[in-house]
């Protein structure tokens, strides 16, 4: 047990090599351009937090995406993942990540159909229950930004490929 809460889950030496890489260079942090959604995050339980923004583009696209977490090394890490792996796709390819990613922290196996990237790395903490809301934070705050995104996107109506709204 560490001084400030619960025990690392186990890993080994890559996962952890991975996620502390995550957690020390997390991308996204980096202002966007244009912010079209945002939603905040917070894991009350430990106080992380978590700020993420969706800047939309052609096709709806996420163009931009703002992740900025403050917490833990799973949390932050998770966060980073998440960045590396939604950037670029449109919000139902990231609402089918976000199911896979959430069904494995709920005991699942990581799927054959969903390539979740280096989230392999964080798969551990499903077996310390209190620690997979540190690793869900990020996927919970996109799932309410997507809410958004997709409303926006019914709202301005079909996009044309090459439009960057």
């Amino acid at each position: 047990m560490t001084a400030q809460g619960p025990p690392e889950p186990p890993c080994d030496d890559l996962s952890r090599e991975v996620i502390l890489d995550h957690y020390h260079a997390p991308p996204g942090k980096d202002a966007l351009e244009r912010v079209d959604v945002e939603a905040e995050g917070m894991n009350p339980l430990c106080g992380d937090e978590l700020d993420l923004a969706i800047q939309l583009g052609a096709a709806g696209r996420i163009e931009g995406l703002h992740v900025d977490g403050r917490g833990c090394a799973i949390s932050v890490a998770s966060g980073s993942i998440l960045h590396d792996l939604v950037a670029g796709r449109t919000p139902a390819e990231a609402r089918r990540m976000l199911r896979a990613v959430k069904d494995v922290m709920h005991g699942g196996s990581m799927p054959d159909d969903v390539d979740l990237g280096d989230f392999d790395a964080l798969e551990g903490v499903k077996a310390f229950p209190v620690r997979i809301k540190c690793a869900l934070l990020p996927w919970t705050t996109l799932e309410e930004a997507l809410g958004k995104a997709e409303a926006l996107l019914a709202d301005r109506g079909p996009v044309a490929e090459g439009d960057s709204r």
